[in-house]
């Protein structure tokens, strides 16, 4: 890997914007691996005088996950321990964020307010040690105490954290997954020997029941980068939630003996599968249940190869149908902690919405599954999220932005009513993201528009009340007061006359005027006038189609030229209109 890292990075990229061989191995990193873009790797690397041992901080929104990266580019055979001290020492500096802005660098001090926000929003940190050699005997157990610590101090701090070194043979796996990114598939030999486990057919299908070792898990491929995890209806929520505590807490405690009883075990699925004597060939590997798991046992590396007793029991099946695979995908995920969003992520109108959208715009990208990530090739402007495309949905064709916040309801109690039509336009999938995305510029700390304080104290919530907005601006306008207008005819025409913008600002106008107005009513038996309540309700519906509809029908009157331009941006023919989905 070295010698194939060295011919790479004198690639004039690399060498014009990087000044040594060290910086140049992090970015390689960064653009092979991880692909950030080459904007984004300049602006991730930090590498340099008081860098503070951070060489780059990687911020994934996708993820909420932050990588603090050291890079070792070496042409010697092993590493000692050294380098992970530097790493660990970088846990020291982010704890104190304040002192660290004062005394690091400035490439480094203007990365610092970007991970302040992360770990405000519980973020999961991992600390990674980028290295072409390998670690010595002493370094791996340094690596083991410090897993060991992290857990520890993770269990007791205001964020969680691991630490991870990927060495030599770990970037060549890496290196030579991401060839293959656009279409992974992982076939993979697992060694039986000393295992014990069983091989039968169950309904013509094969398959093999095992008490594997906690050592055997970690060596599978694709768990960090996700591509193990393709047919999951999610994938990894990082180590920091309760359960992952849990796992992690019993591999590093003194019950690891009992981790096979505690745990429920793993699902595989192979495209197709064979036993030859003690070896089992695999192709086509994923796993569909136990995501959660391995992640945090990988976490655990260094202890996990070093102990004989502790067991997982993993069920492998070869199962090449998609949709019978899709059927076990979420019949094992129907416990409480899977939410009803990641069991809807593969059904079969989901996915139809997907492949249209994704035929249509071929740069865009549909996520459907939690912890999934575009892949770095694709338009960020195109891409798609599930969870807010339904919150849209509802917001616009349901015309019930009071409904939004409601994420269990959406893909429980709505779904069959929102995604009943699985020929839902792609143009309308793209152009309500468009619309939201113009409304969520407004609602940043700067307050372009003005809002109440109390407004913006509710952005889970009242950004889908504004797009309620937008869309009434249309129907008020064209006289169809009750029916919804098409979303990528109304795009069209507000971008056609170049009134996207102050279309926005009269919805968001509106918003704070129904609020305000609302605050002003007096209550029932004097109570106390509760937005959160408001903004939940129906009431605040008719308070926002009152404000779009003494803004056109009473306001533009009285300014001309603004009406005219108005005018010509929301006034939309009849069949532009259609009755709206009804979910309440």
């Amino acid at each position: 890997m070295f010698e194939l890292i060295k011919q790479q990075i004198a690639a004039d990229y690399f060498l014009q914007n990087f000044p040594n061989d060290g910086q140049r191995f992090v970015a390689w990193y960064l653009r092979n691996i991880l692909f950030r873009d080459m904007n984004q790797t300049r602006d991730d690397i930090t590498d340099g005088p008081d860098d503070k041992q951070i060489d780059a901080i990687i911020v994934d929104d996708d993820q909420s996950l932050v990588r603090i990266v050291q890079g070792k580019f070496v042409q010697a055979s092993t590493v000692d321990a050294e380098p992970l001290r530097e790493v660990l020492s970088s846990w020291v500096q982010i704890k104190n964020l304040a002192r660290l802005q004062n005394v690091a660098s400035q490439k480094l001090a203007r990365k610092l307010p970007e991970l302040a926000a992360a770990l405000e929003d519980d973020y999961e940190i991992s600390f990674e040690l980028l290295t072409t050699g390998n670690l010595t005997k002493a370094a791996q157990h340094d690596l083991q105490a410090f897993q060991e610590e992290l857990a520890k101090l993770s269990e007791n701090e205001a964020f969680d954290a691991s630490i991870h070194v990927i060495d030599s043979d770990e970037l060549k796996r890496r290196y030579d997954y991401a060839l293959e990114a656009d279409n992974p598939s992982i076939n993979y030999k697992l060694a039986l020997a000393g295992v014990q486990y069983m091989y039968h057919e169950v309904a013509g299908t094969p398959v093999l029941i095992a008490a594997l070792p906690l050592k055997e898990c970690v060596k599978l491929p694709g768990i960090k980068d996700g591509t193990l995890f393709q047919k999951n209806v999610r994938q990894s929520l990082g180590t920091s939630n309760a359960v992952n505590k849990g796992i992690r807490g019993t591999i590093l405690g003194d019950k690891r003996s009992d981790f096979f009883f505690f745990h429920n075990g793993v699902t595989a699925l192979c495209n197709k599968m064979s036993l030859d004597g003690n070896t089992l060939s695999m192709h086509g590997l994923s796993i569909v249940n136990g995501c959660q798991s391995l992640n945090t046992i990988l976490s655990c590396s260094e202890t996990v190869k070093s102990v004989d007793d502790a067991f997982i029991l993993f069920r492998f099946y070869e199962i090449p149908q998609r949709d019978r695979a899709d059927r076990i995908s979420i019949y094992t995920n129907s416990q409480s902690a899977v939410k009803a969003r990641d069991l809807r992520s593969n059904d079969k109108r989901v996915l139809a919405i997907k492949k249209a959208y994704e035929l249509r715009y071929p740069s865009g990208y549909f996520i459907t599954k939690r912890g999934e990530t575009a892949p770095a090739d694709k338009n960020k402007k195109q891409i798609i999220e599930l969870s807010s495309f339904a919150k849209t949905l509802v917001a616009w064709q349901t015309l019930r932005p009071n409904l939004s916040y409601g994420e269990t309801k959406i893909f429980d109690k709505y779904f069959e009513t929102l995604f009943r039509n699985k020929d839902y336009p792609p143009e309308n999938v793209f152009a309500l993201n468009e619309w939201m995305k113009e409304v969520q510029a407004t609602w940043i700390p700067e307050n372009p528009l003005s809002l109440n304080e109390t407004l913006l104290a509710m952005k889970a919530y009242a950004p889908y009340h504004h797009l309620y907005a937008v869309a009434m601006c249309f129907a008020i306008s064209s006289n169809q007061p009750d029916r919804v207008p098409n979303a990528s005819k109304s795009l069209e025409a507000a971008q056609q006359n170049n009134m996207v913008g102050e279309i926005v600002k009269v919805a968001g106008l509106c918003l704070n005027m129904a609020l305000e107005t609302a605050a002003n009513e007096p209550q029932v038996g004097n109570r106390v006038f509760s937005p959160q309540n408001w903004v939940k309700s129906k009431a605040c519906l008719a308070g926002i189609n009152g404000a779009v509809r003494q803004y056109f029908k009473m306001t533009l009157p009285m300014l001309p030229d603004t009406k005219k331009r108005m005018d010509e941006a929301t006034v939309l023919p009849v069949e532009a209109f259609e009755y709206r989905l009804s979910a309440d």
